[in-house]
């Protein structure tokens, strides 16, 4: 079992950066896949990023790439977004989420992420 807590979310300028926090519990967060996903309203959850149990493979939508970094430090159960030159489109609430290393689905198919934060909202003004 795993419980995720996100943290890090709030209002920025368009061009501002922001770093969300995906905070895990159980010891065995380091066997976890984690990945990031947001919801802007009506729309579906999409994915924005994922990295491996170990660091060694990260993956990103192509909406992110370049201006979004994700990273992970096991030994403080925390996985990291950091969100760079962000834009008004990237407004909604961003969830992190959590699945078993063996898992060969995609990193963007939600639904093959067995836990989920809460979710932390982000705003991006214009």
């Amino acid at each position: 079992q795993v419980q995720l807590v996100e943290s890090g979310g709030g209002l920025v300028q368009a061009g501002g950066s922001l770093r969300l926090s995906c905070a895990a519990s159980g010891r065995t967060f380091n066997t976890y896949t984690v990945g990031w996903f947001r919801q802007a309203p009506g729309l579906e959850r999409e994915f924005v990023a994922a990295i491996t149990w170990n660091g060694g493979s990260k993956t990103y939508a192509d909406s992110t790439k370049g201006r979004f970094t994700i990273s992970r430090d096991n030994a403080k159960n925390t996985v990291y977004l950091q969100m760079n030159s962000l834009k008004p489109e990237d407004t909604a609430v961003y969830y992190c989420a959590a699945r078993y290393y063996t898992s060969g689905d995609s990193y963007s198919a939600r639904n093959s992420y067995d836990y989920w934060g809460q979710g932390t909202q982000v705003t991006v003004s214009s």
